[in-house]
């Protein structure tokens, strides 16, 4: 079958009393009758943090906040009516209530909506990025229902990608960064290690590998920052003919206990050109892209 990516985006938005909002998959959906958390497909150009705030009034007529950032999986869905094998890159967040109304969605992929507490939720049938969210045992699911709507096909002007990235340091406190390679958006520029992950491959490890690939270092994640979204309406394709670029980055924090000299060990022609640890008071200055100055807390040169 066809390999097919989007990402998703989902809230965890609890009650003073600790129950949990959860919407049951319509005979729309994927898999009609489980429940998730409310969430669902980013649109193109769209910040993940929006597109939560959009689902959430969609799908329960609630409006809510975004406190923070939980979570970055990934999962692999065969979609036998759409011919597609479909991976789900899902960001979620924790979201407090605002204003609104409680109702269901009158004609989506959701049909009911209500607060659950932890002994009700544990007793409904979950997505297993649900259950994993919430801390409760994961169940897999059967096949996805066949008569799954077709997904449309791909378009070759726009792309939406997902990348993890890592603020990458050593025991002395040094932090990693990578080169752009010539032909590469942001050519020459300083980078965080990092970059697209396969289909099939989890957020944490496709950072793991690009490492090893980028920098010839060994590190392990250790915490989740935050996420970046890049929209570019007007870059340049790798054709050389205008593309509707849509870039979503997760950063995690990683650690290299036993770090060596950092060397480029991806084959010739990738999007790396060189690798170097940096003292903290070397970081002010550097040619470095939006994401990494950000990710460092240090100015762009």
């Amino acid at each position: 079958m066809e390999q097919r990516r989007r990402v998703g985006v989902y809230g965890i938005c609890r009650d003073p009393d600790g129950r949990v909002l959860l919407v049951r998959g319509s005979d729309r959906a994927d898999f009609p009758g489980v429940w998730q958390l409310p969430g669902g497909g980013l649109e193109h150009g769209e910040h993940p943090e929006a597109g939560v705030l959009r689902e959430f009034a969609e799908e329960s007529g609630l409006s809510v906040e975004v406190t923070g950032l939980l979570a970055v999986v990934a999962d692999v869905t065969p979609l036998p009516g759409a011919g597609v094998t479909l991976h789900t890159d899902r960001i979620v967040f924790a979201v407090r209530p605002g204003g609104g109304a409680l109702r269901d969605e009158a004609d989506g992929t959701t049909d009911l909506v209500r607060w659950s507490s932890p002994e009700e939720a544990a007793g409904l049938p979950l997505m297993p990025f649900t259950a994993e969210a919430l801390g409760l045992p994961v169940t897999p699911l059967r096949r996805a229902a066949s008569g799954t709507a077709p997904l449309p096909p791909p378009t070759t002007d726009r792309h939406q990608r997902f990348a993890a990235y890592g603020l990458v340091t050593d025991p002395a406190g040094r932090v990693l960064l990578t080169m752009i390679a010539d032909g590469y958006p942001g050519a020459g520029w300083w980078h965080l290690p990092g970059g697209g992950t396969d289909h099939g491959e989890q957020p944490a490890g496709g950072l793991l590998r690009e490492l090893v690939e980028e920098a010839g270092q060994l590190g392990r994640v250790v915490e989740l920052l935050m996420v970046h979204n890049l929209h570019n309406p007007a870059a340049l394709g790798p054709e050389g003919r205008p593309l509707d670029w849509h870039g979503v980055r997760v950063v995690y924090r990683v650690l290299v206990d036993e770090p060596t000299e950092a060397r480029v060990t991806e084959l010739a022609g990738g999007s790396t050109s060189a690798a170097a640890w940096f003292p903290p008071d070397r970081l002010e200055g550097l040619r470095m892209t939006e994401v990494a100055a950000l990710a460092t807390g240090h100015r762009a040169a």
